[in-house]
């Protein structure tokens, strides 16, 4: 079974994420910021991350900052989902090392699901 590690502090959001992706057939972990989201990958190592930016604690560019420094993380596909649409964030992110950009209030759950099935199929077959 793939592995998913939510890190979103809107929790009506990662719930409704952790749902959907469970029932589509992946194990899933969440946490509610980017500081509990680096806790997490210490017992827990995903096959994709999705990853908000604005969260109390650490926010997503210093996760993104943190797995692009661990040689044992920065391999671990990321999608960011976030409410940041500007330009600027979308560029800072994907320089960051993210694989894919989602604006929440543009992006339908069934196709977040889509695009990680598909990341982790092209993922699984460069390896």
């Amino acid at each position: 079974m793939q592995k998913i590690l939510v890190v979103e502090d809107d929790k009506f959001l990662s719930s409704a994420l952790r749902v959907k992706l469970e029932k589509s057939g992946f194990e899933v972990k969440t946490a509610l910021d980017g500081q509990e989201g680096i806790e997490v990958l210490a017992a827990f190592t995903p096959d994709i991350i999705l990853l908000d930016l604005i969260m109390p604690r650490k926010d997503g560019f210093a996760v993104l900052e943190y797995l692009k420094n661990s040689d044992a993380l920065k391999k671990i596909p990321v999608i960011i989902i976030s409410n940041l649409g500007q330009k600027d964030d979308i560029d800072r992110g994907m320089r960051l090392g993210a694989r894919d950009y989602f604006i929440k209030s543009e992006i339908p759950l069934a196709e977040v699901v889509v695009k990680i099935k598909t990341l982790l199929k092209s993922s699984t077959a460069q390896t």
